[in-house]
């Protein structure tokens, strides 16, 4: 082969065309790489979990968790301008009668009522419906100004939705919640779904928890501890006295509410 054919081929090896300029592809299943822009609270931060009554921005706590619908970018701003973090409460894993963009979801998609009036589960396998919608409500959230996402009804594969879910229908769910919110650059907690922790705590941000003291499970959530990941976690029927010293054993963000999540709060 004539020397400058040779010099002419290893010049152009280091210019393939299509190569990322920057990192590995995303890994399969994944959230996404980690940018080191979003937000990531850490194991002991204390909180408010507010989502219901007259917002009372006045609780001296560096996170606030906050219906996303209900309140606008002003109050957002104004939690802001206090130093709060602000999290964004959204259902994704169940339909609610009750907000602006319910007409949007098909009937296909609505199963089984999950115990709460006016809410039926999703058919989350039907991620070419439910992708652009989620897409939506997170787009809304971050348009806000709010910090991160706290996604609810995301264990839908354990109860009767009137879909045969799986656990690798509600893994690969759970994973496009994350990338979703990701990609708008906010951090996003996993809520509830104990038995796919361990699947899912590289995908998600931090956690948040109802009532793992009362059913002996906090323990479970010890995976977001080790990674230097916040769990937010509520009890509303034990007393602090029941739950408290194992939180702070734990390294849990506990509070005792009451079932509305109204203003009044019990902080470990």
């Amino acid at each position: 082969m004539p020397v400058t054919v040779l010099i002419l081929l290893v010049l152009l090896s280091g210019c393939t065309p299509g190569r990322p300029e920057s990192g590995p592809p995303e890994r399969s299943g994944s959230a996404g790489p980690d940018t080191g822009s979003r937000w990531r609270p850490e194991p002991g931060l204390d909180w408010q979990w507010q989502l219901s009554g007259r917002l009372d921005p006045t609780v001296d706590v560096p996170v606030y968790d906050i219906d996303g619908f209900d309140h606008d970018a002003a109050a957002v701003a104004g939690l802001h301008r206090r130093d709060r973090k602000v999290i964004c409460y959204l259902s994704t894993g169940a339909w609610e009668d009750f907000r602006p963009d319910a007409g949007e979801f098909p009937a296909a998609v609505l199963g089984r009522g999950n115990g709460w009036e006016g809410e039926r589960w999703f058919d989350i396998r039907a991620v070419d419906i439910l992708e652009p919608l989620m897409e939506a409500r997170i787009a809304m959230c971050a348009k806000k100004g709010f910090d991160a996402v706290e996604p609810d009804n995301m264990d839908g594969y354990r109860n009767r939705t009137g879909f045969p879910l799986t656990a690798a229908d509600q893994l690969r769910y759970n994973r496009l919640i994350a990338r979703i919110a990701h990609r708008h650059g906010l951090a996003v907690g996993l809520k509830n779904d104990l038995d796919q922790i361990p699947e899912l705590v590289g995908d998600f941000d931090f956690a948040v928890n109802e009532q793992c003291a009362q059913y002996g499970e906090c323990g479970d959530l010890t995976p977001f501890i080790e990674a230097g990941k916040a769990v937010f976690h509520v009890e509303y029927e034990l007393p602090v006295a029941r739950f408290c010293a194992d939180s702070r054993r734990l390294g849990l963000s506990s509070l005792l509410k009451k079932y509305e999540l109204g203003v009044w709060r019990k902080a470990c």
